[in-house]
């Protein structure tokens, strides 16, 4: 009856009542209306319907009415975030209805929907975030005093000494809310003591625990490790392809210890490319359903921040018995392809296989070879096979490219820190030819798996990127237009070829960078789902996450499709029920922590970068202004520190120009825009808050 309920909801053009719904439905027994009743309460709970004051219902997405999620302002209002919207909510101090910061509510939106600013008021609080805090604990008179580390939320915690864990002055805390006082003010208890604050490594470790990731495992996955072997037994190999004899080897960061994936290159006689992709067989090790399982699904994804890794897998299994270490045997999961000269893939192999790789290889020493012609000891006998494989990744990055695919050539920045975990140089990532050779190679196997799996129409994770907003490809040009340059672009199209013309026809203008990372902030963001929905960014029509079954659950899970599909034939219609529910929270589950994690990890590298730069207050450098806001505008130093410039440090005042996104001098009529490279001075750097304050010096 629910799914009758909702199609006549949706095919309803007004609200209806209860008792119009029962006509329609047409229900004439006691049992069959109380039913009615319950459902309807129950899609109410579930925010699939509107109750209206007047006690109808309608379908919430034809109401006013949106559920999203809080973003708090130290100030006291906020914007509900709400999925498939462009434009946040604006709720003031007043209509906040006891809404904190990252609850998941229910909002009103009261004014007119073709307004650029939205504004609502809260109904109600659906889902309050989790009951855990995380600051630092103070005490007087016995009475413990939290400092939140997020000034979002405004509320006053009182930890009695008896619920303090032993807790001192100084020591970053988790705590959990006990008896409301009053409105914002409520006793607490200490869970967890996280180490003093000033204690190297603490204040990363204060942002793990805020994005609650796990930094130890449980007991039973302790126990369980005790079962898992530290070597390839013999028995294992039985039904595996013996690979041990092939030349096969790894290229990593020089300081990588989970190695998921390792490569081979062969030139067959008519000319073609054999390459093989070999994956460690994680889900061989990690049976579904056990606590290793449980806690990789729950940790979703590996963690990696400035000075250290928190990984999926305990480090016996990712730095051990799974990582396809040199001159040891592995288990793996290969896929082999062959490829001709324009990048087709003409034939294909997926199987399981027991390796052993020749050599651990570094990025850099492999683009010594592949940029400088310079062979580092020890890698003379693979010359030629490095060669052979930049032949065919410059192939199929140009396949690629034919297709749509979009190079958006983001830098990342690179903190190095010191054994104090204090930064001491931030640097550009570098990504040679050897790094992308590595990506290249890992999206034609994932792209292979995934529409191997697709075409046998079984239930799969793909990794999915979809076709961006047409309005965000519009409002994009538009501000393109505005610094004076004429882009064209099909914003109708649903082809990346348009967005990879955009991109082409900026790459010779000084402020590409800004404008390439503005227009990949103007696409979707990619998730996991059950569905196939193609990558848009990669122009696939079929993509997942096959290659690092270490560090990302998804991987693990294409991993064990594999198995149950391919490798001991199970497609029975029990077996498929059973993933086409399980997938949909894999997906939904493995998207969130993703977010999490990256989230915790962009945290990370501001905290850092702000604790760089109060070293150098009062010195200047050159920058690029990456945003203007009516509040100021952000410079992007060249190694990616970013400070604001508040309006208050400019010695004019300074009008916020919307159309051309640009800050004029009142009096001096000085003109600030997006691009422009100036040289400013840092004037305030804090830690704790995460900023960074510039003030102008003069343009370059």
């Amino acid at each position: 009856m629910k799914d009758d309920i909702i199609n006549i909801l949706k095919n309803s053009d007004k609200a209806l009542t209860i008792h119009e719904l029962q006509d329609k439905l047409n229900l004439k027994e006691v049992e069959e209306v109380k039913e009615l009743g319950d459902l309807l309460r129950e899609l109410e709970d579930e925010v699939v319907i509107y109750h209206t004051n007047k006690d109808r219902y309608m379908m919430l997405e034809d109401s006013q009415v949106r559920k999203g999620k809080m973003r708090a302002n130290k100030k006291g209002f906020g914007f509900v975030e709400i999925d498939n919207m462009e434009e946040d909510v604006y709720v003031s101090q007043d209509n906040m209805n006891g809404a904190l910061h990252d609850d998941e509510v229910l909002v009103e939106i009261t004014s007119k929907m073709t307004l650029d600013r939205l504004e609502g008021r809260v109904l109600k609080v659906i889902k309050k975030r989790e009951n855990r805090y995380i600051g630092e604990i103070n005490f007087k008179d016995d009475i413990g005093y939290i400092t939140l580390d997020d000034n979002k939320i405004k509320l006053e915690i009182k930890i009695p000494k008896e619920d303090s864990m032993n807790a001192v002055d100084g020591h970053k805390v988790v705590v959990e809310l006990g008896k409301k006082i009053n409105n914002n003010s409520y006793y607490g208890k200490v869970t967890d003591i996280i180490g003093h604050k000033n204690d190297p490594g603490v204040d990363i470790l204060s942002i793990v625990y805020k994005y609650n990731i796990n930094t130890e495992f449980p007991d039973e996955v302790k126990e369980e490790l005790k079962t898992i072997p530290s070597e390839v037994k013999e028995e294992e190999l039985a039904g595996r392809r013996d690979l041990r004899d092939q030349v096969i080897f790894t290229i990593d960061g020089d300081d990588t210890k989970d190695i998921d994936d390792a490569i081979s290159i062969e030139k067959l006689n008519n000319g073609h490319y054999k390459l093989g992709v070999h994956i460690a067989d994680v889900s061989y090790y990690v049976k579904e359903g056990a606590p290793l399982d449980d806690e990789a699904m729950e940790r979703g994804t590996s963690v990696y921040l400035v000075d250290r890794v928190i990984p999926m897998l305990p480090h016996e299994l990712s730095n051990g018995i799974c990582s396809l270490n040199p001159n040891v045997d592995r288990l793996a999961i290969s896929c082999v392809m062959e490829f001709d000269g324009n990048g087709k893939q003409i034939n294909y192999e997926i199987f399981e296989s027991v390796i052993k790789s020749r050599i651990q290889m570094t990025y850099k020493k492999v683009n010594s070879i592949l940029e400088d012609n310079k062979v580092p000891e020890g890698y003379e006998e693979y010359e030629q096979d490095l060669r052979l494989m930049l032949e065919l990744a410059h192939i199929l990055r140009k396949e690629k490219v034919s297709r749509g695919y979009i190079d958006f050539e983001v830098d990342e920045a690179k903190i190095l820190v010191d054994e104090e975990c204090k930064p001491t140089e931030i640097v550009l990532r570098e990504r040679g030819e050897g790094e992308k050779l590595i990506e290249d190679f890992m999206i034609a196997a994932n792209e292979c798996v995934a529409s191997h799996i697709y075409f046998m129409n079984l239930p799969f994770i793909y990794r999915v990127h979809e076709v961006p907003k047409e309005e965000k490809i519009r409002d994009y040009l538009t501000f393109v237009s505005s610094l004076g340059y004429t882009v064209t672009g099909n914003v109708k199209s649903s082809d990346p070829k348009s967005v990879q013309n955009i991109i082409k026809q900026l790459e010779d203008k000084k402020e590409f960078k800004i404008l390439s990372t503005l227009l990949l902030r103007s696409m979707q963001k990619a998730v996991y789902r059950p569905e196939n929905l193609g990558h848009y960014g990669l122009a696939s029509k079929c993509y997942t996450h096959f290659t690092s079954p270490i560090r990302r659950y998804p991987d693990t899970t294409v991993h064990r499709l594999l198995r149950t599909y391919l490798f001991d034939g199970k497609i029975d219609m029990q077996t498929v029920k059973k993933w086409e529910e399980k997938l949909v929270y894999i997906s939904e589950h493995s998207s969130s922590r993703e977010r999490a994690s990256v989230d915790c990890e962009r945290e990370v590298e501001d905290m850092k970068m702000a604790e760089y730069m109060e070293d150098h207050i009062g010195e200047e450098f050159e920058g690029m202004i990456s945003s203007v806001t009516n509040f100021g505008m952000f410079v992007e130093l060249d190694n990616l520190i970013e400070g604001l410039v508040p309006l208050r440090n400019m010695k004019d005042f300074f009008h916020f120009d919307e159309a051309n996104m640009s800050l004029v001098g009142e009096k001096s009529h000085v003109r600030y825009q997006i691009g422009e490279r100036i040289v400013v001075k840092v004037v305030r750097a804090s830690k704790e808050e995460k900023i960074i304050d510039f003030e102008v010096v003069r343009k370059v």
